[in-house]
């Protein structure tokens, strides 16, 4: 992420994005000199992405449009015909796009995901993100991934190569065994994911804090202000009372105030075990 955007985005070009998104991107734009246009999502609309809104946002600064789908920290997703009207924005006012698809193995239900740089006229104006962390379970071993047009390539190598000497060989090889052997544990990974993503979910809204159905990743994003709390005083108190770690929703951008991320990327049972700290915590906070 950090390459592609140094190596496209001039000082003062705009970078459209959604929130709430993953923290990194506002500063890595910000980084890269670059101008952040925010595109708000809501709860009440399933977090999805309007594309009028997004056109909107756009000026004659506009230089690209950056999207985190499946959406960390809402779980949110892009529909088809979402994705295929942000691709003909794009095509409309000369955009290029950032897709950061680290979770694209990460799907439940019905829902199908498809790259961005598939779509027509995409392939030639999309930097492509990805990597092994996710859908691999290789979050330690720092492997990650990149796709773009060869135009774009150059640049992005003479940026890279003086800023990264190389990945571990040993993460390397383990990539490629990942490759080569790993599917089948990712289905059943994928399998066991929305198994805790259907307790942590009703667990949720069974206590009253109202949670969007994420529909990739592996994260819910609760509202809970019936508590009466902020975000923050949220996470605070319930890390200090009930030892339960979540993150505030506004570090993911003002949409997110309101919320906090809750990641179900650990034990069934430890799941279990937080949501009777958090029903604790709810109870208290609302009989005080």
């Amino acid at each position: 992420m950090d390459l592609a955007l140094r190596a496209t985005c001039d000082p003062g070009d705009e970078v459209v994005l959604h929130e709430p998104s993953y923290v990194a991107y506002v500063p890595a734009i910000t980084f890269a000199h670059g101008v952040v246009r925010l595109v708000s999502t809501r709860m009440e609309e399933d977090f999805a992405l309007d594309p009028a809104a997004v056109e909107a946002a756009i000026t004659p600064r506009t230089k690209a449009l950056f999207l985190g789908y499946p959406c960390n920290p809402t779980g949110a997703v892009l529909p088809a015909d979402v994705q295929d009207e942000l691709a003909r924005i794009a095509v409309r006012h000369d955009l290029l796009v950032y897709s950061d698809e680290i979770y694209d193995r990460l799907a439940y239900g019905t829902y199908r995901h498809r790259a961005m740089s598939a779509l027509p006229g995409m392939r030639d104006r999309t930097i492509l993100l990805g990597g092994f962390s996710k859908a691999y379970a290789m979050t330690g071993w720092r492997i990650g991934w990149l796709c773009a047009p060869a135009y774009l390539l150059e640049g992005i190598v003479k940026v890279h190569q003086y800023g990264i000497m190389s990945a571990a060989t040993s993460a390397q090889d383990a990539a490629l065994e990942a490759i080569r052997s790993g599917e089948p544990d990712v289905r059943r990974m994928v399998g066991e994911y929305d198994r805790r993503r259907r307790l942590l979910v009703d667990g949720l809204n069974a206590m009253g804090l109202r949670t969007f159905e994420p529909r990739g990743a592996f994260y819910a994003f609760p509202l809970v202000g019936s508590t009466g709390l902020s975000s923050e005083e949220f996470a605070e108190r319930l890390l200090l009372e009930e030892r339960v770690a979540v993150v505030p929703g506004g570090a993911f951008g003002p949409s997110g105030e309101g919320h906090v991320r809750m990641c179900y990327a650990t034990a069934f049972e430890q799941l279990e075990e937080a949501l009777r700290r958090i029903g604790r915590f709810v109870e208290r906070e609302r009989g005080s």
